[in-house]
């Protein structure tokens, strides 16, 4: 029987996964927070995670980046109430497997976690969409600034405005994003170049005349 593990910050939503699932499935364990979540997953090791994308404290992305490659022989499906395609791109880009939203069944939500549990990619049908169209639209060529290259290309759009002074509300406006996304963009953008604020982003961005 797949083993899954469920992550999501609100209680009642896991308890009536619990209960929808049945027995078809062996629910090993469940959290709130990442932080909880990723000792959790740890400890139990399951087959798949079932992973919420909006919470506390960095959500299911900071789920993802802490688990790294940590836990090769567990996949992880989102399961969200959001169908943005900023939100699908970047879990799948994290390294989830899967993304479905909240409106599945129960009957759907069991065939995807075993479809995810034995390697396949798991969408909802409009989901699927995105995630081709960005890896289509994605350079494949090397800027050959290995810096630059760790970014990926909406990173890089909000690293740009970032350095130009904009503010996160209207870099959401601009990219049609919203806020949420670009503080977490804003954030992985820091922590992959190494740096601690605008003023020091402002400053790598001029001197490799990006501005």
């Amino acid at each position: 029987m797949t083993r899954v593990f469920l992550v999501d910050d609100h209680a009642m939503f896991r308890a009536g996964v619990r209960a929808e699932l049945g027995g078809r499935v062996d629910v090993v364990g469940e959290a709130g927070a990442p932080a909880e979540a990723v000792s959790g997953i740890r400890a139990t090791r399951p087959d798949v995670v079932l992973l919420d994308v909006h919470m506390p404290e960095g959500g299911g992305l900071a789920v993802l980046q802490a688990l790294g490659d940590d836990l090769a022989d567990t996949r992880v499906l989102a399961l969200s109430v959001s169908d943005a395609a900023e939100d699908v791109i970047a879990l799948i880009r994290a390294g989830a497997r899967g993304y479905v939203t909240k409106t599945i069944s129960a009957a759907e939500l069991v065939d995807a976690i075993r479809r995810v549990a034995d390697g396949d990619a798991v969408f909802s049908p409009r989901l699927a969409g995105f995630v081709l169209d960005a890896f289509r639209d994605a350079p494949t060529v090397p800027s050959g600034d290995p810096d630059l290259d760790q970014l990926t290309p909406r990173e890089r759009e909000v690293m740009r405005l970032l350095a130009r002074g904009y503010t996160y509300r209207e870099i959401a406006g601009e990219l049609f994003i919203s806020v949420k996304t670009v503080e977490t963009h804003a954030s992985n953008v820091l922590r992959k170049l190494q740096l601690s604020s605008r003023h020091q982003l402002t400053r790598w961005a001029a001197d490799r005349r990006m501005l």
